[in-house]
């Protein structure tokens, strides 16, 4: 059992949730203290950053509940650890996940050890995510609220990490978490959440990227290499989607929309599908790499259910490694849409989340081309 004499600083954004978990904190009897960390410099302006707004709301939440508030900039780490991985994947032509980076890099090992050095025992923070304990192991379990679990994002954490983290939003609804905040006097019980990636902000994507990127337009095909139309740069596209593509209705086509279903980088060709039903958005089977396990690391082959993608409902999988090829195999027992290479697939046993790597691609479109 933790003693109530520990320890913890609380990563504080400014938000709703990170605000009642220092509150639910501080209430255990705990020595709670915040943190606010500021991860991102360039192009810092009151247009597109609201850093100095989420410092003073956050501060407003410290001051009430009598606990000090320390100040850290990790945008050195940022930029080295999430943002140049972010670039990098882009320009490959892949979507990738920079928040689950930001939690592995800065969240829980530069915060984690600025929070060590200023005494603390642990670190919390305003996820919804459930941490037990088993035998030797710490293991990461998903929230009471479904729909807010964010174990997803968290799958890279280490068996330190865990031990020195503390979650303790994860026995509550989001509706009680801003029931508790207007209750205490929270100004920010109602803030709205924050979406999308953390540093473009309310940036136009395509402008943001095209800044550090440079755009390489191409032709728009079909899988039989029937040029439609033109792309500004496959960077600016995502396995599976619909909006955005400018072709429309095209003559000698079904009218019918238009889906992303691969990009060819040595060609720099967006190769697009009509009907969201198209088979070649599907595939039941990927290769994945970068695998982390938070706990035990189980036998393979081994059998359980994985999400491709946040909010998605897991979906049951077989995992093989092939030695020859250096690869996880993953073969869903039912058909996924837009396997997107770059992002993240995670394993689970029922709640426990067991860990995940990185999606390198899958098998459908190369098998299923008629060029």
């Amino acid at each position: 059992m933790l003693s109530q004499k520990s320890k913890v600083i609380v990563g504080m954004s400014g938000g709703v949730d990170s605000s009642v978990a220092a509150l639910l904190l501080k209430n255990q009897g705990y020595i709670t203290e915040g943190l606010f960390m500021k991860n991102w410099e360039e192009d810092d302006t009151d247009t597109y950053c609201m850093a100095e707004k989420d410092l003073k709301d956050a501060q407003d939440v410290c001051d009430k509940l009598n606990i000090p508030l320390h100040r850290v900039n990790f945008s050195v780490e940022y930029w080295e650890n999430v943002f140049e991985n972010f670039l990098e994947e882009y320009q490959q032509g892949r979507t990738p996940n920079p928040d689950i980076l930001c939690n592995k890099y800065i969240k829980f090992t530069a915060f984690l050890n600025y929070a060590k050095r200023l005494g603390a025992d642990f670190i919390a923070t305003g996820h919804y995510a459930q941490k037990k304990e088993d035998d030797d192991f710490s293991l990461l379990c998903e929230a009471k609220d479904k729909k807010k679990d964010q174990t997803y994002f968290l799958y890279t954490l280490d068996q330190h990490q865990l031990k020195h983290s503390l979650f303790p939003l994860g026995k509550l609804e989001k509706e009680e978490v801003r029931l508790i905040a207007n209750q205490e006097g929270f100004s920010n019980y109602n803030k709205k959440d924050s979406t999308g990636i953390c540093f473009i902000g309310e940036r136009h994507f395509k402008k943001f990227l095209n800044r550090y990127l440079p755009a390489q337009p191409g032709n728009i095909v079909t899988p039989e290499g029937k040029k439609i139309g033109e792309h500004t740069g496959l960077m600016y596209y995502t396995l599976g989607q619909r909006q955005g593509l400018g072709i429309g209705g095209k003559k000698g086509e079904l009218e019918a929309p238009w889906y992303v279903a691969e990009k060819n980088l040595k060609t720099k060709e967006l190769i697009v599908v009509q009907t969201a039903h198209h088979p070649l958005l599907f595939s039941k089977n990927l290769i994945c790499k970068k695998i982390h396990w938070i706990a035990k690391t189980p036998h393979l082959p081994y059998t359980c259910v994985a999400k491709i993608r946040y909010r998605q409902l897991g979906s049951p999988c077989d995992i093989t490694y092939s030695e020859k090829e250096k690869n996880y195999f993953i073969s869903f027992h039912h058909e996924q849409r837009a396997i997107a290479p770059g992002q993240s697939i995670v394993f689970y046993d029922h709640e426990n989340c067991l860990g995940g790597g990185i999606i390198e691609g899958s098998h459908t479109l190369k098998s299923m081309m008629v060029r």
